[in-house]
């Protein structure tokens, strides 16, 4: 969306950079067929998005009432049809 924050907060970077890591980390221990390997980058995924959900509660995260989803329009004119 042109002009949001969404997602531009320590919380979203931390946990997505700790998530892309574990991809990363699943991805090369699948090509060497090493299931515990694959399943050690899984839990580092997950790790990556509990991390960013804790952030986000400390405050480090996009409060909801920023959220561009939450925000009311205004009164606005109705749109006329030419035509």
């Amino acid at each position: 969306m042109a002009g949001s924050s969404h997602g531009h907060t320590p919380a979203a970077w931390t946990g997505v950079i700790i998530a892309f890591i574990g991809f990363t980390v699943a991805g090369a221990f699948m090509v060497l067929a090493e299931p515990a390997g694959f399943w050690g980058g899984m839990v580092i995924v997950v790790l990556g998005g509990v991390v960013g959900w804790i952030m986000r509660k400390m405050g480090l995260g996009q409060p909801k009432s920023n959220h561009p989803v939450h925000e009311v329009a205004g009164e606005r004119e109705p749109a006329r049809v030419e035509g």
